[in-house]
């Protein structure tokens, strides 16, 4: 099974996606990650991302396409999870004409539906730990020991990123959406398109991916 998951800064993509990797043996094939991880292989392929990286440009959608090409080719049997790609309509059909091209499909695009306040409430009240980065929230995760690191014990180093604020939350979740409109009208018109509730906890907001994913 190929998917997509889709969803604003902050749905929790990235804690479900490692569940679907633990729980179903699928790939989580990141696009950040598979350009760090090229531009250090030393391959063919590697080269020309460092190259146009070293010159401060963007990699291109071929570029991109190669990677998840070779990705395809070396876990033929996996099924894929998209994280990051495709951001745009000739993303998208170059990713169905290079999954076509391999005998394979996509077989669900799952958006996490989130209101924006909620989601907004959600990040703003996120720090971690500088010492070993476990994560806690103002509200609903507060340390055992005020000050003091529930993992590692270590006391005053927690920290908050500048751009988990309200304002600047507000100005990504406008981009999110203004980018990715054209894809979720896509993906509904192909018939892939599964919506869930994102709003809940870990475990049940799997059940909903479960549930859309194999109903």
């Amino acid at each position: 099974m190929n998917i997509i998951l889709i969803g604003p800064p902050g749905a929790g993509k990235g804690t479900q996606a490692h569940r679907l990797v633990a729980e179903r043996g699928m790939v989580q094939l990141s696009t950040g990650d598979m350009l760090r991880a090229a531009r250090t292989s030393g391959t063919e392929m590697g080269k020309q991302v460092a190259a146009v990286m070293d010159r401060g440009e963007l990699v291109t959608d071929e570029i991109v396409i190669g990677l998840i090409a070779e990705q395809l080719d070396s876990n033929a049997d996996a099924g894929f999870i998209f994280d990051g790609f495709p951001r745009t309509l000739a993303q998208a059909d170059a990713l169905g004409e290079l999954l076509e091209s391999k005998g394979q499909s996509l077989q669900a695009v799952v958006e996490m539906q989130v209101d924006d306040d909620a989601l907004v409430k959600r990040i703003t009240g996120r720090f971690t730990c500088g010492e070993c980065g476990t994560g806690y929230h103002d509200e609903f995760k507060q340390p055992a020991v005020e000050g003091k690191c529930d993992s590692c014990g270590a006391e005053g180093g927690f920290k908050r990123r500048p751009d988990d604020n309200e304002d600047a939350l507000r100005t990504r979740l406008m981009a999110y959406y203004k980018d990715t409109s054209p894809l979720i009208g896509y993906y509904y018109a192909k018939g892939q398109l599964k919506r869930i509730d994102g709003l809940g906890d870990i475990e049940e907001v799997a059940g909903r991916i479960a549930g859309a994913l194999d109903g």
